[in-house]
């Protein structure tokens, strides 16, 4: 009796060790071997590196409420906007009052940092996953004066960044075009930051 039991455990025993092996250690093993020699920067997150300090994720939106940044889309994630270790939506319906009420809010508050007009929806909707890192070019577009005006800067070199920020749709028919939102911004400061050196350079010319 003892013996049939035994029997019959060895082989499981011997084939739950073997595939934990299999599919617990070598196999993710591989993947990242591969993954890291192939794709080294999205493996690691496509994380962004600036004079030895880290900036962000690529892929993971940030909040920006200077007047002189772009906007990304409201996140519904907590405890703070943008928390990776809680992706998620809200999960309020369109018909919901609690919707209602914070997407009048949110509209309220970009009129009053843009003036009167369309406000575009992902501005004022968050997303599901609570993380996106892009929005469309005319949501960019649209914040392009506010964002001008804090900088000093003329709206047209702003539409010039947007449209060379632009990223269209992922091998020509996935998605749509879309800014990353950390990515404009990080350029904008360092255009911001090289527009002040000119004009002290030049300021100090005799």
């Amino acid at each position: 009796m003892i013996r049939d039991i035994l029997n019959t455990l060895r082989p499981a025993c011997l084939m739950l060790v073997a595939l934990s092996l299999i599919t617990g250690l070598a196999y993710p093993a591989m993947v990242t071997g591969l993954a890291q020699a192939l794709f080294p920067r999205q493996a690691s997150g496509s994380l962004i590196v600036e004079n030895g300090n880290l900036a962000g994720s690529a892929l993971i939106g940030q909040q920006f409420t200077a007047p002189g940044h772009f906007w990304g889309r409201p996140s519904a994630t907590g405890p703070q906007p943008y928390n990776a270790a809680a992706s998620g939506g809200s999960n309020l319906g369109p018909t919901n009052p609690a919707q209602l009420e914070n997407v009048s809010e949110r509209a309220e508050a970009l009129r009053k940092a843009h003036g009167d007009g369309p406000v575009p929806v992902e501005l004022v909707t968050a997303s599901a996953s609570g993380l996106d890192p892009h929005i469309s070019p005319a949501a960019a577009l649209y914040q392009a004066g506010r964002v001008a005006r804090a900088h000093g800067l003329e709206e047209a070199t702003l539409r010039q960044l947007i449209a060379r920020r632009t990223e269209g749709r992922q091998f020509g028919l996935l998605g749509e075009a879309r800014v990353n939102v950390l990515l404009l911004n990080r350029e904008l400061d360092g255009q911001k930051l090289d527009s002040l050196s000119a004009k002290a350079q030049n300021a100090a010319k005799p």
